[in-house]
């Protein structure tokens, strides 16, 4: 495992020259009466192609942030997202929405699974949202819960599963529409180590079989540093260092 440290004074572009997704000097102001609240500083930063990358400080960092610039859910106050050499600057509302529903998958520390829907119908819905129809739906959400590990379990509502179970099911749903980038905000967070470990292994495998890439924010510098390929770490709104690898390969 390198300890290698690269720290943030360095340029970008070394990183990567041609990353996947990426921030170019992006900040986000906002405004609480009269007072302006820097939740990020001018961040820029580059992920590649299959590349499982971790996010790690301190509450109030500015980590979800970044993700939720990176996933098209918000705006930077001044710079640019970078999404396959493209800026997301100009982009309408439209094509934004465009972009979540296809460049971008997003799972969450809560699940946000519909309740009374099980788990097929869940990754279903968000098919429909994606434009498939029919047999061709039931037949890719009936198979990507098979790749999750829960082909036994298409008709169990959440609350009939157990959390890493219902984690599952999120993980299928934001790959239902076949996005190149998942975004991860703590998607271990309301489970158990063990259930913790089997989730990361699963994006790992992921990552490696498919060249999925994945960003995840996470407080749980064990798991970060045992599935992570590295890690960027953030304090108050800047990212201060950024590991070149973790992960032997």
């Amino acid at each position: 495992m390198s300890t290698q440290v690269e720290h943030s004074n360095l340029h970008p572009s070394a990183l990567s020259s041609h990353p996947l997704i990426g921030a170019r000097e992006v900040a986000k102001i906002y405004r609480m009466g009269q007072t302006e609240v820097a939740a990020l500083d001018h961040v820029s930063m580059g992920v590649d192609e299959g590349e499982f990358v971790a996010i790690q400080g301190t509450s109030g960092s500015g980590k979800s942030t970044l993700l939720n610039l990176l996933g098209g859910l918000d705006r930077p106050t001044s710079g640019e997202v970078i999404f396959d050499g493209r800026s997301l600057a100009p982009f309408s509302k439209k094509e934004m929405a465009r972009y979540r529903r296809r460049s971008v998958g997003m799972i969450f520390q809560g699940f946000n699974l519909i309740m009374t829907m099980t788990a097929v119908e869940n990754v279903r819905l968000a098919l429909a949202f994606g434009g498939l129809r029919g047999r061709e739906r039931d037949a890719r959400a009936e198979e990507l819960l098979a790749r999750v590990g829960l082909e036994g379990r298409l008709d169990h509502r959440p609350a009939e599963l157990s959390g890493g179970e219902q984690q599952r099911v999120s993980i299928a749903r934001a790959l239902a529409n076949r996005p190149r980038v998942l975004l991860a905000d703590e998607p271990t967070g309301n489970l158990d180590s063990t259930r913790a470990h089997e989730i990361l292994g699963l994006l790992r495998a992921m990552v490696d079989r498919d060249r999925l890439t994945v960003i995840m924010v996470t407080h749980d510098q064990e798991l970060a540093a045992s599935f992570a390929d590295r890690i960027i770490f953030m304090k108050d709104g800047k990212i201060i260092e950024r590991n070149a690898e973790v992960r032997s390969n």
